[in-house]
């Protein structure tokens, strides 16, 4: 993998292209910031120790011609993996692609954004500053190990302001999520076998004793039934994520997001 940048968006192709095969053992080779013609020819010499497919996301015309010149000469296959979408993009919208390395990592404000809503989602976490939710974009309810700490610091990388909350029969949670007009809050559910699996296992991580009523599986779906119901009365979406990744859930969240933002938008211009 040769990049003329940090390498993020090839390493992120190469992974989802990975993930395609099982029993495959890979072995990876990385060069970011190949920016001149000296660093690729010094790159190229490893590229030959370590030969195999070559991909790469380099919009210099000159140092990529002698990449490909190098590989075919190597009998390596190489692929620029961003051209397809890129010529596809110049066609629909009749410019030619500016050749700027990393220009996705301008600091422009959609950036400094993203931070913000980091920073936020960090000092939110697990039902932290209620008196501040109203500023959030989204808010994750849910039991304890329902996924909502590492869901919510993925919606925060996808720059969405978001606070989570777990839900306690003992000890319900403050009335002002009940009030929130700003936000999308999301119930987060899991099916009661898994849940009682993920904790027993969260017990057994930190040496304590598996058999609380923490993991009783009576207990456990009584507390989700109340989550349930609180979820139903409140009239907030459901996710269900026993069988869904953070990256699966966090989608489906924004998809919900989306759909909200349209109907408001819609809603709005039906009133004017």
């Amino acid at each position: 993998m040769l990049s003329d940048s940090t390498g993020e968006t090839l390493e992120n192709i190469a992974q989802a292209a990975l993930a395609q095969f099982d029993g495959v053992e890979i072995i990876k080779h990385f060069w970011p910031m190949v920016r001149s013609e000296n660093h690729l020819k010094r790159t190229l010499i490893e590229v030959a120790d370590n030969p195999g497919l070559v991909i790469f996301t380099i919009v210099n015309r000159d140092i990529r011609t002698k990449l490909e010149r190098e590989c075919r000469q190597l009998g390596l296959p190489t692929i620029a993996v961003l051209d397809p979408v890129t010529d596809a993009l110049s066609n629909l919208l009749g410019q030619e692609a500016k050749a700027r390395p990393g220009r996705q990592h301008v600091l422009d404000a959609a950036y400094f954004e993203r931070v913000e809503a980091i920073q936020f989602t960090i000092v939110h976490d697990d039902g932290i500053g209620h008196e501040n939710w109203e500023e959030a974009d989204i808010v994750l309810a849910g039991v304890s190990r329902t996924s909502k700490t590492p869901t919510s610091i993925y919606l925060a990388n996808r720059g969405f302001k978001t606070a989570n909350i777990p839900i306690v029969p003992e000890s319900p949670p403050p009335d002002s999520l009940f009030s929130l007009k700003n936000p999308l809050v999301v119930g987060l559910i899991t099916s009661t076998t898994r849940l009682v699996q993920v904790r027993r296992n969260r017990l057994l991580s930190l040496n304590q004793s598996p058999e609380t009523d923490y993991v009783d599986e009576q207990a456990v779906k009584a507390e989700t039934l109340y989550a349930r119901r609180m979820f139903s009365d409140n009239e907030w979406p459901i996710l269900d994520v026993t069988r869904r990744s953070i990256e699966e859930s966090a989608a489906a969240i924004i998809n919900l997001y989306n759909e909200r933002e349209n109907a408001n938008s819609v809603s709005k211009v039906t009133e004017k």
